[in-house]
């Protein structure tokens, strides 16, 4: 018979104890010889002593820049309206007299020539430019060229060494739920810095009432005051992702809109190349038309027409002498598609019109009284923009 004899725990506890010992000095030893990555000193650094977002702002900040505008203006030296009839018949016409008109805004230094990328309702018709630097110095600025439809302009900062210019990132790769940095000089304050995310993308800047403009922008909730317009928002690697260009007052009140970078650096090339940037152009006011749209317009007594039941693109109105009534475009069509590119709203037609070339045919496919018919449209540019 075997028998098995059982050391009692305290025996147990006084072979361990030494064992216990050399596996801890073992595992020290073998430590002290590991070498955490760099990355991973840098963040527990960044970590202990200031966030992301005071690193990435004071990497960015040398580049923002404020931008102070003056303009003449015409104004009576009185208000006619107030003066009694007869002093008005005994002066004569006052005339107009010359005021000076100041403004601010931000920018940011894109190159370090001197190139400054701002929006063009900072800078436009504007008789004198000074651009101040995040250290203090001020400096006389031209304006290379503005970009009403897009809302972009360029100023050149007369030559001045050391300029410090933001790294320009990919506005293609940001996501919704991104950080959003925005930087300007709201107010006339230098240097300021907001935290936010990106909110949304691909806003339809027709959608906050600005007809007259082609922009799909980044939204977030970033604040944004008066006088950011033209700084940058940047993500949390310290590239810019886009120009911020308005806020929504009164009912939505905090929402920030940015310009795409990826069509800032189009538009800044246009600018640099041309001093002008050319939209494409056919001449035909849009509405959306959708199946749910079309039924309800169907069944009501009173339509004069019957409307197809699909989505696309409604010619409200062809304005006279435009290429659009020029190549047999007319009001009730419904464009389905463009440059062999399906075409289910609005929007995604001017997109379609935008990339077009002037003057080259611009392939339209409509639906006229339940027929399909191609037309073949030459864009011109856009007219009555400067």
């Amino acid at each position: 018979m075997l028998l098995i004899v059982m050391p009692s725990l305290k025996k147990l506890k006084s072979i361990f104890k030494p064992i216990k010992k050399y596996f801890f000095a073992l595992l020290i030893f073998c430590l002290s010889f590991v070498t955490l990555p760099v990355w991973a000193i840098d963040d527990f650094q960044i970590s202990q002593n200031h966030s992301f977002v005071a690193n990435v702002a004071k990497q960015v900040s040398p580049s923002v820049v404020r931008i102070d505008i003056e303009r003449d203006i015409q104004t009576d030296e009185f208000e006619s309206d107030l003066l009694d009839p007869l002093l008005r018949d005994l002066l004569g016409d006052l005339g107009t007299f010359p005021q000076k008109e100041r403004g601010q805004g931000s920018g940011v230094i894109i190159d370090r020539s001197g190139l400054v990328l701002t929006n063009a309702h900072v800078v436009e018709r504007v008789d004198r430019v000074v651009i101040t630097l995040q250290n203090g110095n001020q400096l006389d600025g031209k304006v290379i060229g503005t970009d009403q439809v897009t809302d972009l302009a360029l100023v050149k900062i007369d030559e001045f060494s050391g300029l410090e210019s933001a790294k320009l990132g990919d506005s293609e790769d940001i996501q919704v739920g991104d950080w959003a940095i925005a930087l300007g000089t709201p107010y006339g304050l230098e240097s300021t810095v907001t935290l936010g995310i990106v909110s949304s993308l691909h806003r339809d800047i027709n959608s906050l009432g600005f007809s007259d403009k082609r922009l799909d922008l980044i939204q977030t909730d970033a604040a944004i005051n008066p006088g950011n317009s033209g700084g940058p928002l940047i993500n949390s690697m310290g590239e810019v992702i886009g120009i911020n260009t308005l806020v929504r007052s009164g009912p939505g009140a905090g929402l920030g809109f940015a310009i795409p970078i990826n069509l800032a650096s189009r538009v800044t090339n246009q600018l640099l190349a041309n001093g002008e940037v050319i939209h494409p152009y056919l001449g035909a006011q849009l509405v959306l038309l959708n199946e749910r749209i079309a039924k309800e317009h169907n069944q009501d007594p009173n339509s004069l027409i019957l409307l197809p039941e699909r989505s696309g693109a409604l010619v409200q109105s062809v304005i006279p002498q435009s290429p659009a009534e020029e190549g047999g475009l007319r009001r009730g069509d419904l464009v389905i598609n463009a440059e062999g590119n399906e075409i289910n709203d609005p929007k995604s037609l001017l997109i379609q019109v935008e990339n077009a070339q002037i003057g080259k045919p611009f392939q339209l496919e409509v639906l006229r009284n339940n027929q399909e018919i191609n037309l073949s449209i030459k864009p011109s540019a856009l007219p009555g923009i400067s």
